[in-house]
């Protein structure tokens, strides 16, 4: 099993560019493949508070950061900041600068280095909670959209496509998932509290489309029909549930910001309830967005 030495991503055996950053991984003509990416020095970070949490990250010389814009809360006067694409080359920057806007990030990231002991700390947006994700190298998480909050420069940020049409169409959040593939540290944000569950092969969890935080690669997603239409017109949870099948490590959160908003609407009428035509808001903001 190879590894692109640039961004970590798994290469195929024999492949002489990398599918994801299309950086080189061999000597062109030697047939050589890409080594296992090295694993970054270990992050020395705490995060403090209960659902308005902050990341504190002391940086050791050298160690650098990448960071969705307007995240940070602070940092000490010794750690440098640059807001720019990300990529080498123009190619890589544009590419990177699609994917960031189809998953509902800002154009620009903001990178963080120290050249001495210093300190950086970040925040969500919203109410809610702070995951970490220590990936080793060829390591995949799924995350919903807007999750990012900031990585290791060693992680590899990608747009993953649903595997199913059905997924799509129905789940509420669009077709868009974030990726991040280690090796390196990726720490993400969502509301309210969060649950998680360790899916045996083949175990089932039925979920709220809007309520995943993030999932393993092995983990299958896709979307199913609630049952009766009683159930789906007045249970009050929309028409489809996300439904994740294991092997693999599964993150829901207690509350979205879609639902946060909703209580805090002038024009609520009461009741947690989803209209019929509501799980096809993910169709509706992505076809909105082409206008």
């Amino acid at each position: 099993m190879a590894f692109c030495t640039n961004c970590g991503n798994q290469t195929a055996e024999g492949a002489r560019f990398c599918n994801s950053c299309g950086r080189p991984v061999g000597a062109a003509g030697s047939g050589a493949t890409a080594s296992a990416a090295p694993a970054p020095e270990p992050l020395d970070y705490t995060i403090q508070g209960d659902n308005l949490q902050v990341a504190r990250i002391r940086l050791k010389p050298g160690q650098e950061l990448y960071a969705e814009a307007g995240k940070m809360v602070y940092k000490t006067a010794n750690v440098q900041w640059e807001t720019r694409m990300t990529g080498a080359s123009l190619g890589e920057k544009l590419l990177g600068a699609l994917r960031r806007t189809v998953t509902g990030e800002s154009l620009f990231v903001t990178y963080f280095r120290a050249d001495s002991p210093g300190e950086v700390g970040f925040a969500g947006s919203y109410p809610g909670r702070i995951q970490v994700f220590d990936l080793k190298p060829g390591q995949t998480i799924l995350a919903q959209r807007d999750a990012f909050l900031f990585a290791q420069t060693s992680v590899a940020f990608n747009v993953a496509l649903v595997k199913k049409l059905g997924a799509g169409f129905f789940g509420g959040e669009g077709f868009i998932l974030e990726k991040f593939t280690g090796p390196g540290a990726v720490f993400i944000h969502a509301g309210g509290d969060f649950v998680e569950f360790d899916l045996a092969p083949g175990q089932i969890l039925q979920v709220d489309t809007g309520c995943i935080v993030a999932f393993d690669e092995s983990v299958d997603y896709d979307i199913q029909f609630v049952g009766g239409i009683k159930t789906a017109l007045f249970g009050g949870e929309g028409l489809f549930l996300a439904t994740l099948t294991g092997p693999g490590k599964v993150i829901i959160q207690s509350m979205t910001i879609e639902k946060m908003r909703r209580e805090l609407s002038p024009m609520k009428t009461g009741g947690d309830e989803h209209s019929p035509l509501g799980a096809l808001g993910g169709l509706g903001g992505i076809l909105g967005s082409e206008d």
